[in-house]
């Protein structure tokens, strides 16, 4: 049997009560009419006179986060989901009846309020109850006002209360939506179309990343959650539909920190007959626009910087900027035996799959990604790390694409796509020998990806980026479980 603290009974006595009145206490439907930041922007500028003369009759609900009583007239605060907002209730108004089921509500209590709205002499936007109706008991206490979830795990592992008691958790959880409704918004008025791809595959493809591995019962297959939506997306181009996105979770079974949750939401789009420069500058649109769409502005105070997100970023080649941090020009490195010698020098770890490409990633990773704080597009990625990527005609050790980089992290990944068949098909057998050497986040050979180049997919340019970290960037939160309603966390104890 449950055991519950002295306020948790002292509640349940009390639901009991109300349940005698012939009050349902857990409530039903409630007409609301208005939300309280809106009443208060409405309304801030008119007089206590001229609110008397309006007589503007509202309908809010909302949980009671404050309660002053005072005899026979009291103010109490509900807050929406907008914020709070006063109420001021007198026993004069609303009866004795009602006025004895309002003091025997509790902090946490959720209540429907109909009045008129007025202004205190402080001067404050209050609504005069005109009648009270109990709509649920809260059977618990709220966490104390000023300190709210404490324990930080408790804040993400109930989340619920973390949205009651703290503000800034309310703002990240009405901003995320806004800044993805701008992305497709964006997109939709270029002319992209969104779709949905499967999560569940029978193929390990799109990234580089060890997948989550599930079995399906009725054809006894086992089948990985998707760690990109890229294969099925230019499958698409493919087919004619020569501009597309889709926004939906990933699933990587990696670890855990300040930027990374297990699963987490992408933006992945494809433009037929586009390329790297291309998937630039609508990187660089879709950024900006959710910035300004969101804030008002493209300046952001982030983990101690200032920056700007007004169009322009900076470009530049990933071999310019090793060479700008270490002296190491890696266009001048012939050949593997070279780049391990300068590997060995600079203390720059070595797998046993490594060749040219992978010792230049890894420079880059070590000395430079960290440095990068202005919005930067680092491009000319080696082809090991680049699977799907064309070949830089220039140069062959180097691949079309780019990475978004803004305070050290990565925000977006992008190519021109590779369509050749052929040397697609030659780069998931690359990946294959990569395996055998140890590299678990190598590609499977899809063949029915081969197959589908082989019909003809158009010259196009191809872009992930992280929603999560944007959200981040844009609302100042400074770890993804901040921005991810419900991320994962370890069972309690």
């Amino acid at each position: 049997m449950r055991e519950f603290t002295e306020q948790e009974q002292v509640r349940r006595d009390k639901l009991a009560k109300i349940a005698e009145l012939g009050i349902d206490p857990f409530g039903h439907r409630y007409e609301v009419t208005a939300f309280s930041s809106d009443l208060k922007d409405k309304y801030q500028t008119n007089t206590h006179e001229e609110l008397e003369e309006m007589n503007a009759e509202v309908s809010v609900a909302g949980r009671i986060m404050f309660i002053r009583k005072m005899g026979k007239a009291s103010f109490f605060t509900i807050k929406d989901k907008l914020g709070n907002i006063q109420i001021y209730i007198s026993i004069n108004d609303i009866g004795e009846e009602a006025y004895t089921l309002f003091k025997s509500a509790d902090i946490g209590d959720i209540v429907g309020i109909k009045g008129r709205v007025m202004k205190t002499q402080t001067g404050e936007i209050t609504i005069k109850c005109l009648e009270y109706t109990h709509l649920v008991k809260s059977l618990k206490p709220l966490p104390e006002k000023y300190h709210g979830l404490s324990d930080i795990e408790e804040r993400f592992r109930r989340r619920y209360v973390d949205l009651i008691m703290n503000d800034d958790a309310r703002k990240v959880a009405f901003a995320r939506p806004k800044i993805i409704r701008s992305i497709q918004n964006y997109l939709d008025n270029l002319g992209y179309v969104e779709v949905e791809t499967p999560i569940l595959g029978t193929i390990l493809g799109g990234a580089a990343a060890k997948p989550f591995i599930t079995h399906h019962n009725a054809q006894n297959i086992d089948m990985y959650l998707r760690i990109a939506t890229e294969l099925n997306l230019k499958r698409l181009l493919v087919g004619g539909m020569d501009a597309v996105y889709e926004i939906g979770r990933i699933f990587r079974n990696e670890g855990m920190d300040r930027k990374h949750n297990p699963e987490f939401t992408t933006i992945e789009l494809y433009k037929a007959y586009s390329d790297l420069e291309g998937m630039m500058d609508i990187t660089e649109g879709i950024v900006s626009n959710a910035a300004m769409t969101l804030n008002g502005t493209y300046e952001v105070d982030f983990l101690g910087h200032h920056i700007s997100l007004e169009p322009g970023f900076k470009r530049a080649h990933m071999v310019d900027l090793i060479k700008e941090v270490t002296g190491i020009d890696f266009f001048k490195v012939k050949d593997i035996k070279e780049a391990l010698e300068l590997a060995k020098e600079h203390n720059v770890e070595v797998e046993d799959h490594f060749t040219y490409g992978h010792i230049v990633n890894a420079f880059f990773e070590k000395f430079v990604e960290e440095t990068i704080i202005e919005p930067t597009f680092v491009f000319g990625h080696p082809i090991e790390v680049s699977p799907l990527a064309k070949k830089d005609p220039k140069d062959p050790r180097f691949t079309q694409r780019f990475e978004l980089f803004i305070l050290g992290c990565e925000y977006a990944n992008a190519f021109s796509e590779l369509n050749d068949p052929i040397d697609q098909y030659e780069r998931f057998e690359n990946q294959l020998k990569e395996r055998e050497l140890g590299n678990a986040e190598a590609n499977d050979m899809d063949m029915d990806f081969i197959e589908a180049l082989e019909y003809g997919m158009p010259p196009a340019g191809g872009m992930g980026m992280g929603i999560d970290r944007l959200v981040m960037l844009l609302t100042g939160s400074e770890t993804i479980r901040e921005v991810i309603l419900f991320p994962t966390m370890k069972p309690r104890e």
